[in-house]
C-alpha cells in the first residue's frame, strides 16, 4: 500500500521537478542522521568514546554543509531511474570530499574530534545507504513503468558483449523481461549474469515461460541455430536476432533493433568470412562500373566497394526502378561521400558505354549484366543472345577504347556444358573474355611499354535468395499453403551466400593476371527437394505425402523444362588449380582465338540484327560447339 504511494507520488506529475529534488533532499538527511547516529550510538562503546558531544555537532553541520554541497555537485540532476554503477561510484566520492570538508570545519574551530576510523565508518556507512535507497527508488520506479506496459518475457542466447549489451538495451526500454541467458558452452552452464540464470539449449524443451528468444551471439553457426529454431518452433516461442556487428558498428543500426531470423540464413552452409582488406588497393579512391547494377549481383556488389570507399562508382542499370532502389540502399550507407553516378540505359549502348567510361576515367569494370532466367531467355532466345553477348561485346571494346585496367565478368554454373540458350550465350560471353585478354597479352608481349587491360571471368552456381532463386520462390509457396513446386526429385544444385560470393568476385581483382577464369567454392551441392522439406519444417510445418495425408504442405514435381538439367558443374574440360584462396580456383578453358572470334561474331550480330532465329542458333551453336542448337 505504502509502496504503491510512493510509485505514485515518484511518478506523478503533480510533485514537480522541484518536489522531487525536495524529496531526495529530505531522504539524504535522513540518511545522514541515521548514518552518524548508527556509527556513535550503535557501533561505538559509548563508555570508551565521547559520542555526545560530537554527534551533537556532527550530524547537523553534516546536513547544513552536505545539501547545499550535494545540489553543486549535481548530486540530484540524474535520473534517479536511470542510476548505475557511475553513479554509486560519484555519489561516494561526494561522500567523502564532504567528510574531508566537515573534517577540516571541525579542526578550524576546535570542535571534539572523531577519530580517523570513525571517519571512515561515517563515509562507509552514509555512502552504503544512499547508494543502497537509490537503487531501491530505481526499482520501484522501473517496476512501476513496467506495470504500466505489457511486458514480454525473453531468453537471451548468448553471454558475450552483444547479449550484454543487449540486455542492457531491454532494460532501458523496459518493455522486455529477461528470465534467463541461454548458452552452448558447458562450462557456462547453472551460473548467472546479473543474477539470472545461464541455462543450456536443452533448457528450450523445459521451459514454459517465456514469449521469445533473441539470439545474440554472432558466432552460431548454421546447425546449432537451426537447433534452436526448430526447438523454439515446437514450443511456439518466437526467434529473432540482433543486427550483424557491421551494422552496428556502422551506426546503420542499434543493437536492440531485432529482426525476426530468415529461413534463408538457416540454409546452406556457414558463411566465411572473406577479408577484403587486400581489395582496397584496387577500389580505394578509384573510380569503379557495375553494369546491371541493379540486379541481385550488382546490387550486393555496389554495396561492399562502397565500403572500400572508391571515389565513384557508376551504376548501370537499364531498370528504373532498380536503380531507383539501389540509389536509396547506397545513400544510407555512403558515409564516406564516394560520388554515386547512376545510368539509367542499357550497356549494350556502346557510344553511351564509351562515353561514359572515358567521362568518369573508369578504371575496374564489373559486368554482371545479363538475363539468367533459363525459361525466360528459352522463351525469348533472340533478346537473351543478344543482352548476354553483345553487351558483353560492347563492354569489352569500351573497355579498351578507354583504356580501363580491369574488367571482370560474372558467369554461371549453367555456362559449363550448356544445355539451354542461356548457358551458351553466357559460355559464348566467357570466350568473348577469354578472346579479347589473349590478344591483350599479345600486344604486350610484342610492345613492351603497352599497358594491358586484364580480362578476367568468375564464375559459379547459384546463390540463396538471389532473383529466380528457388528459396524465395518456396518461401513464397509455404505462406500460401503450399504445395511447393519443384521440376524434378532428383535435381541438385549449389547454394552459397550472395554476401559471400560477392566477396569472392573482389578477391579475384588481387590475383587477375588476365583471360583467367576463376571458379568459386560453391560448398557441397544440394539436393532440392531436401531443400524444399527441409524449408517446410524450418517454418512449423509437415510435409504432406502418402505416408503423412493430413500433413500441410505438399511437394509436387512438375517435370524438367526447357534446357534444364539436373546436375550443375563448374568446369568443362580443365581441372581446378587452387589458388591463393582456399575458395577461389582457376581454370585453363578452350577459347577461339580473337580475329576468328570478331568475324563468326559479326555474322552472329547480323542475324540478330534481322531477327533470323535459325541463323543466331545456328551461329552460336558454330561459336559455342558443345551445345546442340534445337532448330525450330
Amino acid at each position: 500500500m505504502y509502496i504503491n504511494k510512493l510509485k505514485k507520488l515518484l511518478h506523478g506529475k503533480k510533485i514537480g521537478k522541484q518536489g522531487r529534488v525536495g524529496l531526495l533532499m529530505t531522504m539524504d538527511a535522513g540518511l545522514i542522521f541515521i548514518s552518524v547516529s548508527i556509527v556513535f550510538f550503535i557501533l561505538r562503546n559509548e563508555s570508551l568514546y565521547p559520542v555526545i558531544p560530537v554527534s551533537k555537532w556532527l550530524i547537523p553541520t553534516i546536513i547544513l554543509i552536505g545539501l547545499p554541497f550535494y545540489i553543486f555537485s549535481n548530486q540530484y540532476k540524474s535520473l534517479t531511474r536511470y542510476v548505475g554503477a557511475k553513479s554509486f561510484f560519484l555519489l561516494a566520492c561526494r561522500n567523502g570530499i564532504l567528510l574531508l570538508l566537515i573534517s577540516y570545519f571541525s579542526n578550524f574551530f576546535g570542535l571534539p574530534k572523531p577519530s580517523n576510523s570513525s571517519w571512515i565508518l561515517v563515509w562507509f556507512t552514509l555512502s552504503t545507504l544512499t547508494s543502497a535507497t537509490r537503487l531501491l527508488l530505481r526499482d520501484i520506479l522501473v517496476n512501476f513503468d513496467k506495470s504500466k506496459l505489457k511486458v514480454k518475457r525473453i531468453a537471451i542466447y548468448g553471454s558475450g558483449t552483444e547479449a550484454i549489451q543487449l540486455a542492457a538495451a531491454l532494460k532501458i526500454s523496459q518493455t522486455y523481461e529477461i528470465i534467463c541467458f541461454i548458452d552452448d558452452l558447458k562450462a557456462l552452464h547453472n551460473r548467472t549474469i546479473w543474477d539470472l540464470p545461464i541455462k543450456s539449449i536443452e533448457y528450450i524443451d523445459k521451459i514454459n515461460t517465456i514469449e521469445e528468444i533473441f539470439l545474440a551471439k554472432p558466432s552460431l553457426n548454421k546447425e546449432t541455430i537451426r537447433k534452436v529454431y526448430l526447438k523454439a518452433k515446437k514450443k511456439n516461442i518466437g526467434i529473432s536476432e540482433i543486427p550483424s556487428i557491421e551494422e552496428i558498428t556502422t551506426g546503420k543500426t542499434r543493437i536492440d533493433s531485432l529482426k525476426p531470423i530468415s529461413i534463408e540464413s538457416l540454409l546452406g552452409r556457414d558463411e566465411i568470412y572473406v577479408n577484403l582488406g587486400f581489395v582496397k588497393s584496387i577500389i580505394e579512391n578509384k573510380s569503379i562500373c557495375v553494369t546491371g547494377a541493379g540486379g541481385s549481383i550488382g546490387s550486393e556488389l555496389c554495396e561492399q566497394i562502397i565500403r572500400l570507399k572508391p571515389n565513384k562508382i557508376i551504376l548501370f542499370e537499364q531498370s528504373e526502378i532498380n536503380l531507383y532502389k539501389l540509389l536509396e540502399k547506397l545513400n544510407e550507407l555512403n558515409l564516406k561521400n564516394s560520388q554515386l553516378i547512376p545510368i539509367l540505359g542499357s550497356a549494350n549502348n556502346r557510344f553511351l558505354l564509351e562515353k561514359v567510361l572515358r567521362k568518369e576515367n573508369v578504371e575496374v569494370i564489373f559486368h554482371t549484366a545479363a538475363y539468367k532466367h533459363v525459361p525466360l531467355v528459352e522463351s525469348n532466345p533472340i533478346s537473351g543472345i543478344e543482352n548476354n553477348v553483345l553487351t558483353t561485346l560492347a563492354v569489352c571494346k569500351a573497355a579498351l577504347k578507354t583504356k580501363a585496367k580491369q574488367v571482370i565478368l560474372v558467369s554461371t554454373d549453367k555456362a559449363v556444358r550448356p544445355s539451354n540458350v542461356m548457358g551458351a550465350s553466357k559460355r559464348l560471353a566467357e570466350i568473348i573474355f577469354q578472346a579479347f585478354a589473349s590478344e591483350e597479352t599479345n600486344i604486350s608481349k610484342e610492345d613492351k611499354d603497352y599497358i594491358p587491360t586484364l580480362f578476367s571471368i568468375v564464375r559459379f552456381g547459384n546463390v540463396l535468395a538471389s532473383s529466380g532463386s528457388v528459396v524465395p520462390l518456396f518461401k513464397k509457396q509455404i505462406n500460401n499453403g503450399g504445395p511447393i513446386t519443384l521440376t524434378h526429385k532428383d535435381i541438385v544444385r549449389y547454394f552459397m551466400t550472395i554476401k559471400e560470393a560477392v566477396s569472392l568476385i573482389l578477391i579475384t581483382t588481387t590475383m587477375t593476371k588476365g583471360g583467367d577464369v576463376f571458379l568459386l567454392d560453391m560448398g557441397e551441392p544440394v539436393k532440392i527437394f531436401s531443400l524444399a522439406e527441409q524449408m517446410i519444417k524450418l517454418s512449423g510445418l509437415t510435409i504432406k505425402n502418402q505416408e503423412n495425408p493430413e500433413g500441410d504442405i505438399e511437394i509436387v514435381e512438375t517435370g524438367l523444362r526447357a534446357g534444364e538439367k539436373l546436375f550443375e558443374e563448374l568446369l568443362i574440360n580443365a581441372e581446378a588449380i587452387e589458388t591463393e584462396h582456399p575458395l577461389i580456383f582457376r581454370a585453363n578453358e578452350n577459347y577461339i582465338k580473337y580475329g576468328e572470334l570478331i568475324k563468326k561474331l559479326s555474322l552472329l550480330e547480323n542475324a540478330i540484327n534481322q531477327n533470323n532465329l535459325k541463323e543466331i542458333l545456328k551461329h552460336l551453336s558454330i561459336l559455342v560447339p558443345e551445345w546442340k542448337a534445337n532448330y525450330r
